[in-house]
């Protein structure tokens, strides 16, 4: 039966002696990697890691956390990848609704009664679990169960298999076009960017730098020290980049740039390509999906957009305005297998393959998709549509905003009125509201104007970093 870790195996053959994975002082040629994860796939079973088990992993980035989840993956046995920042109910409440067989974690980080030690610095604990696992969970050949927080906090659980992994993979690849010895910057959290990423990177055979640890130290110390030539980070890492004392040739050698997580700003794209000279490229990932847009245009007219879809996938644009803005649905390879929590297959789920990813947006005269923001964000004022994320953008760029969040607020007559959270970039400062809306009428029509400012803060994010959305 498929398994992804025989797979990488399968086709680094030539590049055993390339470096793999570094991490500050640390190196692992592709011969290391898989002969230590060989060691740990032995040690696992040992203390009772089967097929089908639920390992929870909980951990920091490392060398480390790479080993044991091919170590894991190479049992038969399924990752549950748990973000390092969780709460403690959080991580109780994960446990219990995927019913965690086994949790791998930092000593400190989590205290179960008992614990035996895996590696110098992770522990294992077996778990008590109740109740039973739907049947069908058994068939699919499960590789992963992925952290899938969305915008209201709620973990369903994503199922991906073994083949799900190896056709995304290799989906997504036709658009990054990863090549044996690509250096790659990597400052994400694995705990979210792993399965499309991580092991696509090992596939290709690309040497994988970390520079997520003591940010961004280290991440200036890889760009000073190796040729990167790929970049996979979020607009705040390519804003910070821009930010910081960084001399353009420092990227000299980067031929692609990816932005993901969340929606790009322009007024971050701007400041990238205006310090460093070339257009970062912004993706669009679905947990369900995985990589199916990657814009790699250097128009100035396909800023903002996600790009055209990639080959193994197909697009749709459901109950369309007259200005052909509707509900993005897609359908492709290495489409997610069910959620678990409750159990749910994706033959259930899905319309004839489709998926309706709960985005709105619109495909312009060549193909290329441009993102609105989720349907349940659109705010209805007196029968007009308004797009949060378009409000968001104009006040991110003032001087004086750190960040916001508009959302529709329930109004008798009009439906919603729109009123944005804002949170300023020195709290002890005050902007009057008036300047604010002089600023908003300047750039957008008077009924996206909101109607109300409110200053937070902060905003409430989801474990994952997104913004929570107020209903």
């Amino acid at each position: 039966m498929l398994n992804i870790v025989e797979i990488i195996r399968k086709e680094t053959k030539k590049y055993l002696q390339r470096q793999a994975v570094i991490d500050g002082n640390k190196t692992l040629t592709y011969a290391q990697l898989l002969e230590a994860v060989d060691l740990a796939s032995a040690k696992l079973k040992t203390l009772g890691v089967a097929r089908f088990n639920r390992v929870a992993l909980l951990s920091e980035d490392s060398i480390d956390y790479i080993i044991i989840s091919l170590a894991i993956l190479k049992l038969f046995a399924v990752i549950v990848p748990v973000p390092f920042s969780s709460t403690p109910d959080e991580i109780k409440t994960l446990l219990k609704n995927l019913k965690v067989n086994f949790i791998i974690f930092q000593p400190g980080v989590f205290k179960p009664k008992h614990a035996r030690a895996l590696q110098e610095n992770l522990a294992i604990a077996q778990l008590r679990i109740k109740g039973g696992v739907a049947q069908e969970f058994y068939k699919i050949n499960p590789a992963f169960i992925r952290f899938s927080s969305g915008t209201t906090g709620v973990n369903k659980g994503v199922v991906l298999s073994h083949q799900a992994i190896q056709q995304r993979t290799s989906a997504a690849n036709k658009g990054l076009q990863i090549k044996p010895g690509e250096q790659i910057i990597w400052v994400l959290s694995m705990s979210f960017h792993f399965v499309v990423t991580i092991l696509l990177f090992l596939r290709r055979g690309a040497t994988i730098i970390l520079s997520n640890r003591n940010f961004p130290q280290t991440l200036l110390q890889n760009l000073n020290q190796y040729p990167a030539t790929f970049i996979y980070a979020s607009p705040w890492h390519y804003h910070l980049l821009s930010s910081l004392n960084l001399p353009k040739k420092s990227l000299s050698k980067v031929r692609l740039a990816i932005s993901t997580a969340v929606k790009l700003p322009a007024k971050i794209a701007q400041e990238f390509k205006q310090k460093f000279g070339f257009q970062l490229a912004e993706s669009y990932g679905i947990i369900e999906v995985g990589l199916p847009f990657t814009n790699t245009s250097e128009k100035i007219s396909k800023r903002g957009s996600v790009g055209k879809i990639l080959p193994d996938y197909k697009i749709k644009i459901l109950n369309p305005d007259a200005q052909g803005r509707g509900e993005i649905h897609l359908k492709g390879k290495g489409m997610f297998n069910a959620y678990f929590f409750p159990w749910r297959s994706s033959k259930k789920i899905l319309v004839n393959g489709w998926f309706n990813t709960g985005d709105l947006g619109f495909l312009d005269q060549d193909g290329f998709l441009f993102i609105l923001g989720r349907q349940k964000q659109v705010i209805n004022f007196s029968g007009m549509k308004i797009f949060p994320f378009e409000i968001e953008s104009l006040l991110n760029t003032h001087s004086l905003i750190k960040e916001s969040l508009v959302y529709g607020k329930p109004h008798p007559e009009y439906g919603q009125l729109p009123v944005a959270q804002i949170v300023l970039k020195n709290n002890t400062l005050k902007i009057n509201q008036e300047i604010l809306n002089k600023f908003c009428y300047a750039a957008l029509a008077s009924y996206k104007v909101p109607k109300e400012f409110e200053f937070v803060k902060a905003l409430s994010k989801t474990v994952s970093g997104k913004l929570k959305i107020i209903v």
